[in-house]
């Protein structure tokens, strides 16, 4: 039998199964019937064709997209009056990496929202490549809040994640009750010229066999690879050894595709469809209070995150002394305080 048949069989079965145990159980009180309705009634999204109805499904809802010709993923994790919805990085990346905030947020009393973004993790994944630019991801950003009913709700972002939230409050701030950019600066050119800066600290030997890989255009060989993952990203991406599996699971799991679209085929070189982008002369639009997070190692230049919130009317920066690109992880005490400290002010 194939994958397809054995699941529709499987399917079948459990739902016989299911109808006999529901004539063995006796009807619950009318108190704990009560209580249930009022609980499902709040808490229950009506019938979308995507998520069963009448279930917990641990905080996860599927969410459609362009008009409901994809779907995404997303997941609540605590409760809270302030709502944080987390945009991971890349370009595609997945949530996973994020689970950091898990730890932090929710026993603050903070509500946090995962979400993957088309073409990563648990979203539809559509071989087509006409999706993956910047104006449409902020419609899907916009369709995702939506999708979930948010209002006047914090957004999070992380690297591309960071730029993504900066072109979503420049559109559809009214709905944003906080921003927080983290390890994003505002420009492609700002951002070159610290990458570049980083790697002069390689030593003399490294550095001359990677500036004749790149002189080839030898983005995918195993040489190259290695001087980034032994050399570089260990020092500005995340500085503790081992990395954490959620790190480990954002290279894993990473979309090419989109990632060489938009970036390119390296961190070192801006060559997608994002190579031009700039908006240091916009940040005085966003009127919402913002935090910029960056971090001393990190491959972003931590004055840009300064200059940033500078030029946010309400902006403020937090610079972690020990981090890198993840100092959620490797300076976690020190950014979860201060991003803690931002939310709590919201």
């Amino acid at each position: 039998m194939d994958r397809r048949g054995f699941l529709t069989t499987a399917a079948t079965s459990v739902a016989a199964g299911a109808v006999t145990a529901c004539a063995k159980t006796p009807a619950p009180s009318t108190s704990t019937s009560a209580a249930t309705s009022a609980v499902e009634a709040i808490t229950t999204p009506k019938p979308d064709g995507l998520n069963p109805v009448g279930i917990r499904t641990a905080g996860i809802r599927m969410l459609p997209v362009m008009g409901g010709k994809y779907k995404v993923w997303t997941k609540r994790v605590g409760q809270g009056p302030v709502k944080v919805l987390l945009l991971a990085g890349g370009p595609g990346c997945s949530h996973e990496y994020l689970t950091a905030m898990e730890s932090f947020l929710p026993e603050a009393g903070i509500e946090m929202i995962y979400y993957d973004q088309l073409g990563t993790g648990n979203a539809d994944q559509p071989n087509d490549t006409s999706l993956w630019t910047l104006p449409r991801y902020v419609e899907e950003v916009e369709e995702v809040r939506k999708g979930l009913g948010l209002e006047q709700f914090v957004l999070y972002g992380h690297s591309w994640g960071g730029l993504l939230a900066l072109e979503y409050a420049l559109k559809y701030q009214s709905h944003l009750r906080g921003l927080v950019i983290s390890d994003m600066t505002a420009g492609m050119q700002a951002y070159l010229k610290r990458t570049a800066a980083l790697k002069q600290t390689l030593p003399a030997d490294k550095l001359a066999e990677l500036e004749a890989l790149e002189a080839k255009q030898d983005y995918d060989s195993p040489a190259y690879e290695r001087i980034m993952m032994e050399e570089l990203y260990p020092k500005m991406i995340c500085r503790i050894q081992p990395w954490p599996d959620p790190v480990n699971q954002c290279f894993r799991t990473l979309n090419q595709t989109i990632y060489n679209q938009m970036q390119g085929k390296s961190e070192f070189l801006v060559t997608g469809n994002l190579k031009d982008w700039e908006r240091w002369d916009r940040l005085h639009d966003i009127k919402v209070k913002t935090l910029t997070i960056g971090a001393a190692h990190d491959e972003m230049d931590p004055a840009d995150m300064q200059r940033m919130a500078a030029l946010i009317p309400g902006g403020t920066s937090v610079i972690c002394p020990n981090g890198s690109h993840m100092c959620m992880w490797d300076d976690q005490a020190y950014y979860f305080e201060h991003l803690l400290g931002f939310l709590k002010t919201i």
